[in-house]
């Protein structure tokens, strides 16, 4: 089962349908005990960093998750989701989980290209791990997105987007995975990405 963690962020039924449609069960969770039994956890998310992470905080999710985490129980972080992990974001002034070092940042002024990034773009791969087994190199995934992560440790950073400046797009840390793009509008290589995702143990 999986549960998909719910702190009032945006696109959180259009993941569940993805996940169902791969066959998997799933539990939309709302409190911290609802995340008992969860073979893995999906923390998705369209929305502004603070009331992400203020969400989080005052349902008591917050703690629960770093628990499940130091479990070893798979996270996945979409779009907010994964922003969410790291210390700190320009877009707000709360810290955030501080899961992974580094901070987020809003795309540059300078770049030529509108803001938030919309659309589809490529994702280029330093490493492949088995979330993204089979996935072809240069996949097109679709992003909606201002802000990015930049990450303190090189370690981290699987996947590379361009858009104006190259910005991580893919990071795992162990059991933590967090993608920018959202796998769920992402068509085939999306539907892969999170059935790889399914099969971690």
């Amino acid at each position: 089962m999986t549960a998909i963690i719910n702190y009032d962020a945006g696109n959180l039924f259009s993941v569940v349908a993805s996940i169902e449609k791969l066959g998997e069960k799933t539990r939309i969770a709302s409190r911290p005990d609802e995340l008992d039994g969860a073979d893995r956890i999906i923390l998705p998310g369209v929305g502004a960093f603070n009331s992400g992470i203020r969400n989080l905080r005052e349902s008591g999710i917050e703690n629960r998750l770093r628990k499940e985490i130091d479990r070893g129980t798979p996270v996945l972080g979409i779009c907010l989701g994964l922003q969410l992990f790291f210390e700190r974001s320009e877009e707000g002034d709360l810290p955030g989980l501080g899961i992974l070092p580094g901070k987020v940042v809003r795309f540059p002024d300078n770049i030529g290209l509108p803001v938030p990034h919309m659309g589809w773009n490529t994702v280029s791969f330093k490493s492949c791990p088995p979330v993204l087994e089979g996935i072809p190199e240069g996949s097109y995934f679709y992003f909606a997105h201002s802000y990015y992560p930049v990450p303190d440790d090189g370690n981290v950073q699987v996947g590379f987007t361009f858009y104006g400046v190259e910005f991580v797009s893919i990071v795992q840390a162990e059991n933590v995975i967090g993608v920018q793009f959202h796998p769920e509008k992402s068509a085939h290589a999306g539907e892969m990405l999170l059935n790889n995702f399914l099969a971690m143990k």
